[in-house]
């Protein structure tokens, strides 16, 4: 890595390192050694060092300069700091250097890697060392301290490097902290590695010579822990994270010892017993000596680890700066899995057991992926018995983790206790994990899906056998997902659940050729035919895996938006789309066939054509299967009026029919074909319907039949052009009939309702440019036509053709107001259409009925309805569906913004059900124009506080404890947190806020004596809410508003 020039201002200055003897008051016998580290900002600083420092330019290898290129220039590098924030490239060299200058001499040498661990902790004051030769220990360990000289301004910090005692001297600005490891940039996050590597690497190069010299290692070992003491979170950060580096190191080190021990041993033993006959030998002396060699290191590095342990972890695992925690428990993961033999006990286990409670996230991660490791290699996993029994509960709790990356981690870690561990996890704590496959995040999901399908359907369960036969192992897999499908009982969400299996299941969910023959099995198969419920679950999982296969990314709710796809990826996509293609093609009509009475599963199978290669027909000469195709939708249209199979129909219709494709000719003619039909059904029950003007026939069969076909019709409507059958006329007539007499079914006025509605969309899509005014006369004349209706069936008796009515008109309303019409100005200007106020009136009135109902007619209607749980999470989505459509009339202009004060007064109160769009709502309009939306608010406000002081007592003023008034300082509350955090982008509109709440907290003031106070001054009360979202610069206003608050409270009460 090559310094960047930007942070020399960080690196130390000095291009040199300073000795020289010093006198210590407490002991004149001590050698004292000053090291310099950076720059000393006062004069009188400067003064001290001085006059305490005589600088010395060293000419030791360790000092040599190291240079590379950057940008065409020559960077130097000095200090082993600057070599190791400059990158990998010339650490090795450096150590090497470094450990030949502790050869020559170790005590300049040592004081080189004190001054690096400073200088790494981002320190830029003085490091000075004093040889600790004084007899006096007591004295001089009482002087192990860290204080502030209020004099200099400095902080100091004392404290033992054993031969060493050490004094760090620091601006007490480096509290700030801003230290290397934690500074932000490409250049400061590779510091971390370049720090780590330099441990290592010092390590590995030491351990052959210097490293057992009992100098070495006892002055780092000290160093570092006496500043894993300090108070100062940059020394304790850098000094653990050093000190945990350095024991994995020598983890290193005690692995490679133990296994030359070994070998020594064995080579012993052979030696010993090749040469049994004779007393001596030299060899055998020599392996002796070696086997006692390796013992002896291996002794002096098991002390080294103790001392780091017990000097460094066992005080920092606990820290209160949760990186610091994190780094501990990162390490001894790998302490463990490196060397199992000495750290995999309890002893050491129980750290991670008990950190996996912390608090932070990144610290509960470490320990997870701590454990993996561990749980991954079945040698380890007999030796984890005690802790698996205490802490398997806390790890199978942690798949609902807050933190996604911690619960993806936690099931990972139980996939692998679940396949290491026996039968560590029971049936509840499995069936309770399996679950997680409908979760919406989906890595954690697909992590659920490892697990299920690892252990409940690739093998396991096996409640039934394989019997042979082409597709036993899928058929029994498929009977498996079906079963726990159906036992989940979340059918609504099996998309969910073919996605988080996808990455592991992708082979046997994608044999449609099983799925579909286990379908097509006939009941007199014994054993092998499904129930009507395996049926069901088994088409909607085939739906869901042809959708998943066609389209490449996860469901709504999986990701914000559709997956990026490789190239790789596109070719298995298309291949897929061929290969489902080319079965469905064939088998898709037999099952219509199979299935045509049933609903659900008809409904199901016609969504699947719209996922073909369509080109497959034509290239294949398949067309005779798409005539079978033809011929069974037709049938299901003739035998359902179910909604959701009609529209599926007419969808599968809309997506073979496209004119680029060579099939469309053959599918238009079978369109146009099955609505001649419906339009010559239509007609006859027409013209038996009419008897006579104004009266018609109240035959219940009749009416059956009139509504199915009505609801055809309006199926096809939607997708399907069919202006051309002149149906506007015929469902219109139904319409003025009810608006006149209030007679007509419903069942008939609501797909009439729809069908006229489909017609006029039709027309107005099919104005162009060129279209002339004379043809736009009639149309306009239509359109505020049924504008009229749809107004009048507001107030109709019928719940259900209100609420149709009011979806209509909304959406009417906003298409109309924002016509295109192709660039044609003339039929914008004609077409367009804003509704007046009375209009506007009625629509909130409808909202505030039927959406805002009170609390005493909600109950009377619960009472008397006495519904379940279903029906009202069906009334809330209605009313939530009412209230949308017409916040969008808001949003968009249609509506005048200040309607939407009378729906922000509800924002509390209807949180739970409502807040979401009121919220949005909000947003949109400010985004739309945040002076006018900050008026709105305050109107909202002003309104509601008018109604508490109408309901007060004059002669009394307004009850500031009142539950009313209370509501409202809380509503304005809420509206002062949509603002966020950027007070510079909301400034206008909370000063705007203030500036009518000001204006009209003083309207009705009278008097100049001041005994007559404004009747609205106690809000600015309410206005005070939005006072923390103001500017430095605006808050003189808030001082004013203080002062009158204070006054009138005063004023009040004395």
């Amino acid at each position: 890595m090559i310094a960047e020039p930007n942070a020399a201002s960080t690196l130390p200055s000095q291009k040199e390192n300073a000795v020289h003897d010093e006198t210590v008051p407490e002991s004149p016998t001590q050698n004292g050694t000053c090291v310099r580290n950076g720059n000393l900002k006062t004069p009188r600083e400067k003064r001290k060092v001085r006059e305490q420092c005589e600088n010395i330019r060293r000419n030791s290898p360790a000092s040599r300069r190291v240079s590379q290129l950057q940008n065409g220039e020559v960077v130097e590098a000095v200090t082993l700091f600057e070599v190791v924030s400059m990158g990998k490239q010339a650490m090795q060299s450096v150590v090497v250097d470094w450990v030949e200058a502790y050869k020559q001499d170790r005590n300049v040498a040592l004081l080189d890697l004190i001054n690096f661990f400073i200088q790494c902790s981002g320190c830029q004051g003085m490091v000075t060392a004093e040889m600790f030769q004084s007899l006096y220990k007591k004295d001089v360990m009482q002087k192990m301290t860290e204080t502030f000289d209020k004099e200099t301004g400095l902080q100091y910090k004392k404290f033992m490097a054993y031969p060493w005692i050490l004094t760090v001297t620091w601006p007490m600005d480096m509290d700030n902290e801003d230290y290397p490891l934690i500074r932000t940039g490409p250049y400061w996050k590779k510091f971390k590695a370049n720090f780590c590597e330099f441990i290592a690497v010092l390590v590995q190069q030491c351990q052959c010579s210097i490293l057992y010299d009992n100098y070495l290692m006892d002055t780092i070992i000290s160093l570092l822990t006496g500043l894993a003491d300090s108070m100062v979170r940059a020394f304790r950060h850098t000094s653990t994270l050093a000190a945990m580096k350095l024991l994995t190191a020598v983890v290193s080190v005690h692995l490679n010892l133990d296994v030359n021990k070994h070998n020594a041993q064995r080579l012993y033993e052979v030696e010993k017993k090749r040469l049994s006959g004779k007393r001596t030998s030299y060899r055998l002396d020599q392996l002796e000596r070696k086997r006692k060699e390796y013992e002896h290191k291996l002794l002096e590095i098991q002390n080294m680890m103790n001392a780091i342990f017990k000097g460094t972890f066992l005080t920092r695992y606990r820290d209160v700066i949760p990186e610091i925690r994190a780094t501990c428990m990162e390490e001894i993961g790998n302490w463990i899995k490196t060397c199992p033999d000495a750290f995999l006990n309890d002893s050491y286990l129980k750290y991670v057991g008990w950190m996996l409670y912390d608090k932070q996230a990144e610290v509960r991660l470490k320990c997870l992926l701590g454990l993996q490791g561990i749980y991954s290699r079945k040698e380890l996993v007999s030796r984890m018995d005690l802790f698996t029994n205490r802490f398997k509960d806390r790890i199978v709790s942690m798949p609902l983790d807050k933190d996604h990356e911690v619960a993806v981690q936690a099931m990972k870690l139980l996939m692998l206790m679940s396949q290491n561990c026996g039968d560590v996890l029971s049936a509840e704590d499995c069936e309770m994990l399996y679950q997680f496959v409908y979760t919406t995040h989906r890595p954690l999901a697909v992590a659920a899906g490892e697990f299920l399908y690892k252990r409940l359907l690739s093998h396991g369960g096996d409640k039934v056998q394989p019997k042979g036969g082409k597709f036993g192992a899928s058929t029994d897999q498929l009977k498996r997902l079906i079963h726990f499908f159906l036992e989940s009982e979340l059918h609504k969400h099996v998309t969910y659940l073919v996605d988080s299996l996808w990455d592991w299941a992708g082979k046997f969910l994608k044999d449609w050729e099983c799925m579909t023959t286990l379908l097509l099995k006939n009941a007199e198969e014994a054993g092998e035919a499904l129930s009507d419920a395996q049926e069901s679950a088994l088409i909607e999982i085939i739906l869901a895996t042809v959708r998943e296969a066609a389209e490449g990314h996860p469901p709504v709710g999986r990701g914000a938006a559709k997956k990026i796809l490789s190239v790789k990826e596109k070719k298995i996509q298309l291949e897929d789309c061929t290969k489902i293609t080319e079965h469905f093609i064939m088998v898709l009509p037999q099952l219509l066939a199979k299935y045509s009475t049933d609903a659900q599963k008809v409904a199901n199978l016609l969504q699947i054509p719209q996922y073909y290669d369509l080109d497959v027909y034509s290239t294949g000469h398949l067309e005779k299967h798409l005539d079978a195709l033809l011929r069974e939708i037709k049938d299901i249209v003739a035998k359902h009026s179910d909604m959701s199979v009609l529209e599926a129909s007419s969808r599968t219709y809309y997506i073979l029919c496209r004119e680029e494709i060579a099939i469309y000719s053959q599918v238009d003619c079978a369109r146009t074909q099955m609505i001649d039909e419906l339009m010559k059904q239509l007609n006859q029950l027409l013209d038996c319907f009419w008897q006579k003007e104004g009266g018609f026939c109240m035959d219940a069969g009749e009416i059956s039949r009139m509504h199915s076909t009505l609801r055809r019709v309006a199926a096809f409507h939607n997708a399907h052009d069919l202006t051309k059958w002149n149906l506007y006329d015929k469902t219109l007539r139904f319409l003025v009939f009810e608006t006149e007499h209030g007679s007509l079914p419903v069942l008939i006025i609501l797909p009439a309702l729809q069908c006229t509605y489909f017609s006029l969309l039709w027309q107005l899509a099919a104005v162009s440019e060129n279209s002339p005014k004379e043809t736009l006369f009639p149309l306009r004349r239509q359109l505020r036509h049924f504008s009229q209706i749809c107004t009048c069936f507001l107030h109709h008796k019928e719940k259900d053709v209100r609420e149709k009515a009011f979806m209509i008109l909304c959406d009417w309303l906003l298409i109309l107001s924002h016509l295109d019409s192709n660039n044609n100005e003339d039929a914008v200007g004609l077409l367009g259409y804003l509704p007046n106020t009375e209009l506007q009136e009625k629509l909130f009135s409808f909202i505030q009925e039927h959406v805002f109902m009170d609390g005493e007619e909600e109950k009377k209607d619960l009472a008397e309805e006495e519904k379940d749980e279903a029906c009202k999470l069906d009334d809330l989505h209605k009313k939530r569906s009412l209230l949308a459509a017409y916040c969008k009339l808001i949003v968009y202009n249609v509506v005048e913004m200040t309607a939407a004060a009378e729906i922000y007064k509800y924002y509390v109160k209807t949180y739970s059900d409502f807040g979401d769009i009121i919220k949005e709502t909000l947003s949109k309009t400010r985004y739309n124009d945040k002076i006018q939306s900050a008026k709105t608010l305050i109107l909202c406000l002003q309104q509601l506080f008018q109604t508490h002081a109408e309901s007060q007592d004059s002669s009394n003023g307004v009850d500031f404890s009142s539950p009313s008034f209370a509501n409202i300082k809380e509503l304005a509350r809420r509206f002062s947190l949509t603002f966020g955090w950027d007070q510079v982008k909301s400034r206008e509109s909370i000063a705007m806020i203030h500036k009518e709440g000001i204006e009209f907290a003083f309207q009705g003031a009278t008097g100049g004596d001041g005994k007559c106070l404004p009747p609205n001054l106690s809000f600015l009360l309410i206005i005070s809410e939005f006072s923390n979202k103001l500017l430095k610069p605006d808050k003189r206003l808030v001082t004013i508003l203080n002062l009158l608050i204070r006054g009138y409270i005063l004023e009040v009460y004395s």
